[in-house]
């Protein structure tokens, strides 16, 4: 079998499941949807931006006259502290369950400038975001219902970011996600079975191999995945095995903001224009035990497949049955890689 022409499957050892490689599509002729390109700039400071300084908010709240970052309660949060964790099954036969889940929900603006992106930020501007993450989860997860604190970034309306101000969401629960969850699962039994941790041994593998590589330095590795979905994926994962932000060492935060604005815009050099993503770390749990085999990382997963305007969809065959891609890994990671070094 040759991984360069033949269909064939891949296992994503973080969740135990499987991704179909299409290599033999990628030149398929395209007739679907065709997204308009946002080429609109944007200005420094936006009377109508419920995010600027000095703005009122949705929710009625007027928003201090910031000049660093800036962290309020969303005020429209998918989660609500206190609310009880009541566990609802109708006849007791595990077909209707429910149960209560609390949480807090915050809202993080990078800069008080409402044009920049952690692309066109300055690297020390960028570390400020980052010890901003650091005090956050560490505030979040010490708080006695918060099991799980779970930073992530929408990046572009293509992802449903509502507000092009540079910001990005927390959400803080009680019960731990599904994807990290599984990711949690799979690295626990790796460690068990070997005493080893899984991306530890991932990421030696890959840094000898140097296919999928992208971009490194001192502290952290971003690599296009073996078993990527999206088409541009990065996993970014800590050199050092750590299992957060609370782990960090004096020059994570630092070489951790270089590296996210050496993704961002390599990310922007791809098609040229301001690339979406969804982006999120994923860290220990905060629930006061010991997970060994956790290791430090975040994913990158940008939906843009052929161009600034062609996105890939996650749909029939992906929905019903397993994700599967045309570009493989390894030409996403050359590409990627090449641009990284410009």
């Amino acid at each position: 079998m040759k991984l360069t022409e033949d269909p064939h499957r891949r296992l994503n050892a973080l969740t135990n499941e499987w991704v179909l490689v299409s290599p033999h599509r990628a030149t398929r002729p395209w007739q679907g949807e065709v997204a308009p390109l946002q080429t609109a700039s944007e200005p420094t400071y936006d009377p109508t931006c419920y995010l600027c300084p000095g703005n009122t908010r949705a929710g009625g709240i007027q928003n201090p006259a910031y000049d660093t970052t800036f962290v309020f309660e969303n005020d429209f949060a998918a989660l609500k502290p206190g609310t009880p964790r009541e566990r609802v099954d109708v006849d007791y036969k595990g077909l209707l369950v429910a149960q209560g889940e609390p949480g807090i929900c915050r809202v993080m603006c990078f800069s008080p400038r409402h044009d920049l992106t952690l692309a066109t930020m300055g690297v020390d501007a960028i570390e400020l975001v980052v010890r901003a993450w650091m005090e956050q989860f560490r505030e979040l997860g010490e708080m006695p219902d918060i099991n799980h604190v779970q930073i992530f970034e929408n990046r572009g309306a293509m992802m449903g970011a509502s507000n092009p101000h540079p910001h990005c969401q927390i959400w803080a629960t009680s019960s731990i996600p599904e994807a990290p969850s599984k990711e949690l699962t799979s690295q626990q039994a790796y460690n068990i079975s070997s005493d080893r941790c899984l991306l530890c041994d991932y990421i030696e593998l890959e840094r000898r191999l140097r296919v999928r590589v992208v971009a490194e330095n001192a502290c952290f590795v971003a690599l296009v995945p073996f078993w990527a979905v999206w088409p541009f994926e990065i996993l970014l994962c800590s050199r050092n095995h750590i299992g957060s932000m609370n782990d960090f060492a004096v020059d994570d935060a630092p070489q951790l903001g270089a590296i996210l604005k050496r993704i961002t815009t390599t990310y922007d050099s791809v098609f040229g224009v301001p690339f979406p993503y969804s982006m999120g770390f994923h860290q220990a749990p905060t629930d006061g035990a010991d997970h060994p085999g956790c290791h430090f990382h975040a994913h990158f997963y940008p939906p843009l497949l052929r161009s600034a305007t062609i996105r890939k969809f996650m749909v029939g065959f992906e929905m019903l049955g397993t994700p599967q891609r045309d570009i493989t890994p390894e030409i996403a990671a050359e590409r990627l890689r090449e641009l990284a070094g410009t």
